[in-house]
């Protein structure tokens, strides 16, 4: 008998709907209720990072029945599937914050598996916490299947005494009560109404600006990543998500058509121009290594370095992620940026249309102070800058947007944990003036290379964020503010120069000119080097003490598996 859908072309889900030999795996099908037409449709994949944690990913649930309800209405038979998150906010400041990064690869390595073991055709994912976004769009050029991604939504803004909060604020709280600068009872005021909604942490932190990445790379729908996640308008983008995924399968437009060198430096540019998270600094080599391209920390800085910062937002600057939004979304600040002759405009979009097609009848209002012309910038160098010298040979990054003094030097002070450098933060026993040192936590070393928000925070809180530095093998949250420096490598865990500092120490640290030195001779530092020895792994089992075995340098992605380059058939030709 011949039906209408029995030619699926060379799509994957032939495996398991076509011919008399697919019958055991039709009859799972129809145990699920699903009809011979839906069947005979191609198989599109939704997934979402929905769960219980955190406010990030409470709604994806929600949107996710919007996706399947246009890919249905548009000849699509949508089957809905979920991955894990470790939503740092709630991992912060403790070993939870371990299982932060080792996230990012887990949910790609999921959605791959889900993929892979039942066909699916096309992906839909939907993510809302920090590791879980580049996590879904990892997965989409790994398995070069058309593909779509949607963001789950900021969260609005808390309202304290009068402005607006986020998140960030109750960590500083923390420092300035600790400080005595803070009573529990305004603390406790606080925490209550920081966070009053569902969606990402409010500011230009780790989600948001990875969610203005996955339009400025192509692989989301123009203006989808600014409603908050409780806006009734982020279920219309998510029906237009599934529409557009149907129109990707018809045309055999694929993430690796999309997602090229130019829309890496298009999506570094605007982490740029927006104050973004040095974690973009991690995921854009990532997801690079999932299309075979070579963009590793030092060609992400380098565009930084040539992009100036033009979008006023938190940490550094004044407004929300909402603000942003309620001028028009992150296609205002693409085109500020296209017409400062910034962006490659003829990159290939999941809208089927190029970037600057989809730019063409987008205006950047003049009546606001969010996002300003490139002509005007906050600054002429890109909110976040890389770092490097005798001190992090493979590089470092730092956040320099809303910074004034771009010059720090003083003497080390030397911790061998967070937690170590923590106690010291909450005792204040450290001074002005010093160059404090967070090691072994690099992405070996942690082993997760974990974000340090809690000591920054507290530093900030206490009234010290101008007064000290704070270097670091690990990673730094986008919410982090002050001259903090992460991604320094190589790695104390494998005897990187940080490994061989000693407190007092001088350091030097220049973000204008883009040097980070030790004041010490390659004689000593070698000398030092020589009397160095490995510490005992903190793990020595579980999936912690797998990925240490795995995971590379930070200056490449802190990738665990070699990518497209050494693929010898990407999963969509099955």
């Amino acid at each position: 008998m011949t039906r209408k859908f029995d030619k699926k072309q060379n799509l994957p889900s032939r495996y398991v709907t076509v011919g008399p030999e697919s019958a055991p795996h039709r009859s799972y099908y129809y145990a699920m209720g699903m009809t011979e037409e839906e069947i005979y449709q191609p198989f599109v994949g939704v997934a979402t990072c929905w769960n219980e944690a955190a406010p990030c990913n409470i709604t994806l649930n929600r949107q996710a029945q919007s996706v399947k309800k246009g890919v249905a209405a548009t000849g699509g038979t949508p089957r809905e599937f979920t991955t894990i998150t470790v939503t740092d906010g709630i991992a912060m400041g403790h070993e939870g914050m371990k299982s932060s990064l080792v996230s990012r690869e887990v949910i790609g390595d999921s959605c791959e598996l889900t993929m892979r073991g039942h066909c699916y055709d096309a992906l839909v994912g939907l993510a809302g916490c920090d590791k879980s976004l580049p996590g879904m769009m990892m997965a989409m050029v790994r398995l070069n299947v058309p593909a779509v991604f949607m963001y789950g939504g900021t969260i609005l803004p808390g309202q304290f005494e009068g402005h607006d909060v986020t998140i960030q604020d109750v960590f500083e709280a923390v420092g300035s009560y600790s400080a005595g600068d803070m009573s529990a009872e305004r603390l406790h005021a606080l925490e209550c109404v920081a966070c009053p909604s569902a969606g990402s942490c409010g500011g230009q932190f780790t989600a948001n600006t990875m969610a203005c990445v996955s339009e400025a790379i192509g692989l989301a729908l123009p203006g989808s990543a600014g409603a908050p996640a409780v806006y009734e308008s982020r279920d219309e983008y998510a029906e237009e998500t599934g529409k557009a995924i149907m129109r990707l399968l018809k045309s055999n437009l694929r993430p690796r058509d999309i997602v090229t060198r130019e829309a890496l430096e298009n999506a570094a540019m605007v982490v740029a121009s927006s104050g973004g998270s040095t974690n973009s600094g991690l995921h854009l080599p990532a997801i690079a290594n999932e299309a075979g391209i070579d963009f590793d920390l030092h060609d992400v800085t380098d565009i930084f370095r040539k992009t100036p910062y033009i979008a006023d937002l938190k940490p550094a600057g004044r407004y929300v992620a909402k603000d942003l939004y309620e001028i028009g979304g992150v296609p205002v600040l693409m085109k500020a940026l296209l017409e400062g002759g910034y962006l490659h405009g003829d990159c290939m979009t999941v809208s089927g249309k190029t970037l600057a097609e989809n730019l063409k009848d987008v205006v950047v209002p003049s009546d606001q102070d969010v996002v300003r012309p490139t002509s005007n910038p906050l600054s002429p160098t890109g909110g976040v800058v890389g770092l490097k010298g005798n001190l992090s040979p493979q590089g470092a990054i730092v956040k320099v947007a809303g910074m004034t003094k771009l010059d720090f030097r003083g003497p080390a002070r030397c911790f061998d944990s967070e937690e170590a450098a923590f106690e010291a933060v909450e005792k204040r026993a450290y001074k002005e003036g010093d160059v404090l040192v967070i090691r072994y936590e690099g992405p070996r070393g942690g082993p997760g290379m974990r974000e340090m928000l809690a000591t920054t925070a507290a530093i900030y809180g206490q009234g010290m964020g101008k007064k000290v530095a704070l270097v670091t093998d690990g990673r730094f949250s986008g919410a982090t503010r002050g001259f903090c420096i992460g991604h320094v490598g190589p790695e104390a865990a494998v005897g990187g120069p940080i490994a061989l500092l000693k407190d007092g120490d001088i350091i030097a640290i220049d973000a204008g000119k883009g040097t980070i030195e030790v004041e010490l001779s390659d004689a000593e530092l070698a000398a030092r080097a020589k009397e160095w020895k490995p510490r005992e792994p903190n793990f020595g089992s579980g999936v912690l003490w797998r990925y240490a075995q795995d995971v590379g340098d930070a200056e490449k992605g802190a990738i665990t598996h070699p990518g497209a380059k050494a693929e010898k058939r990407a999963y969509a030709d099955i």
